[in-house]
């Protein structure tokens, strides 16, 4: 059954590979994003396709979306938290007030602005209820040295995670986050030559073509609401996170 999707951070990475899987699959999706071009790019001419241009850390821009898709498709039946940014290479000592507060406004400012607009949508349109899928990281629960602000900020997703999944049960809201290690997308491709790891040194990590979290999603997004799946975690085989920290 097609359903109406709406992908945050669809012009490029996971967001693009979910978009088209999932337009593939026959969903109709709206890809929300900063950049036109990118977002053009990731629809390819798709005629189930819908280009909404949004900040998602200005909460007028996030009404925008939600009102210009229920408008469009009449509903929203899946909202995909992907926007984020890795932020600084940097230590608590190190950071400065600019990048704390960007990697903050796009990571949980974002999802979280995002997710309410959503949910005034699903808990009123008929049927009832949706899907909403929190990208996280495995620096949800174990650090890469150096990246307090997207640490921080992947901690505060599983907050909002759980949060929600309590708060919207009974509204027929399904809510998942999904922690996605090494992906090969253009925050990660440094990764497969050279990552920092906890003892200090620097060793090649291994990676996995982001597709294969696309599919993962498709599954997900195909279950029925009487399904839930709290947290999905995906990741390299062989990469060091079991040994981080």
């Amino acid at each position: 059954m097609s359903k109406v999707v709406v992908i945050t951070g669809a012009g490029s990475g996971i967001g693009r590979a979910a978009t088209r899987v999932l337009l593939q699959a026959g969903h109709r999706v709206v890809l929300a994003g900063r950049r036109s071009e990118a977002l053009v790019e990731s629809a390819a001419g798709h005629p189930a396709a819908r280009i909404v241009q949004t900040d998602v850390t200005d909460p007028v821009s996030v009404q925008a979306l939600f009102a210009e898709t229920a408008s469009a498709f009449g509903r929203v039946d899946v909202l995909f938290n992907n926007a984020g940014v890795f932020g600084p290479a940097a230590a608590v000592d190190e950071i400065s007030d600019g990048q704390w507060h960007e990697t903050w406004r796009t990571n949980v400012d974002g999802a979280v602005f995002c997710s309410r607009e959503a949910v005034r949508v699903m808990s009123n349109q008929l049927p009832r209820g949706g899907r909403i899928i929190n990208n996280g990281s495995l620096s949800a629960h174990r650090p890469r040295p150096r990246s307090l602000a997207y640490t921080v900020t992947k901690h505060a997703i599983s907050g909002l995670t759980a949060s929600m999944l309590l708060d919207l049960r009974d509204m027929d809201i399904c809510v998942t986050q999904i922690d996605i290690g090494n992906a090969a997308t253009a925050m990660t491709q440094g990764f497969g030559v050279e990552a920092m790891q906890a003892n200090g040194s620097v060793a090649a990590e291994p990676i996995f073509d982001a597709v294969h979290v696309a599919r993962s999603l498709a599954h997900l997004i195909e279950m029925p609401l009487d399904v839930s799946v709290p947290s999905l975690t995906i990741m390299a085989r062989g990469m060091p996170f079991f040994g981080r920290g």
